[in-house]
């Protein structure tokens, strides 16, 4: 309800860092929540399957079959959303799991494990085997949104490539969807006074 100003500043650094810094001020309580939906391939195409992920969370949220949360903050232990270690995106996305199911794959929010909040920790890091190229999320937000392009079917074209299905993921740094309704969840709601801040930092490393 209230008027919002956003300025967002991407920054690229000499050590191959992309940093994008979002700031945002209103003049009445207003629900705020602001991320990026870049897909990424670091094997320069085809499919993105074979890239390790790891991301540091230890639970993430469930959704229903609209894709919203339902409240429940699940623990990945044992099931296809465990990447507290290094696995294959595509080693599970198939498993026999219904939240695999209403995605159609990942298409879910992980609850980052920080020892203190809104400081800017490493939520995750993707490895292409093949080209070896590594990139490294940090964040002060509390959450990460780990998308495979699930409904990418080639109708999508960029510049000089057309995205077919899993043809990238994304990894979007947030609050967790639907805050407003989750009172467990972290809010969402800038008030008059205050000002939103966040960073996000995408590194990327070669051999």
């Amino acid at each position: 309800p209230g008027t919002l100003r956003i300025k967002v500043i991407y920054t690229l650094t000499d050590n191959n860092e992309w940093i994008i810094d979002y700031e945002a001020s209103t003049d009445k309580p207003t629900v705020v929540n602001l991320t990026q939906h870049a897909y990424f391939n670091l094997a320069g195409g085809g499919d993105i399957l074979n890239h390790q992920l790891e991301i540091f969370a230890d639970r993430y949220t469930p959704v229903d079959a609209g894709l919203i949360p339902t409240g429940e903050l699940a623990v990945v232990t044992g099931s296809a959303f465990d990447f507290t270690a290094p696995h294959a995106i595509g080693e599970r996305i198939n498993n026999n799991e219904e939240q695999l199911k209403v995605g159609k794959g990942y298409d879910h929010n992980f609850v980052l494990n920080k020892p203190k909040p809104d400081t800017i920790t490493l939520a995750a890091r993707v490895t292409d085997p093949t080209t070896g190229i590594v990139m490294e999320v940090s964040t002060t937000e509390p959450g990460i949104q780990f998308y495979s392009g699930n409904f990418m079917d080639g109708t999508m074209k960029g510049k000089g490539k057309t995205y077919a299905f899993r043809n990238g993921f994304c990894l979007e740094t947030q609050h967790f969807p639907d805050s407003p309704n989750q009172p467990e969840f972290p809010s969402t709601t800038l008030k008059q006074g205050e000002v939103y801040k966040t960073r996000t930092v995408y590194k990327f490393t070669s051999p």
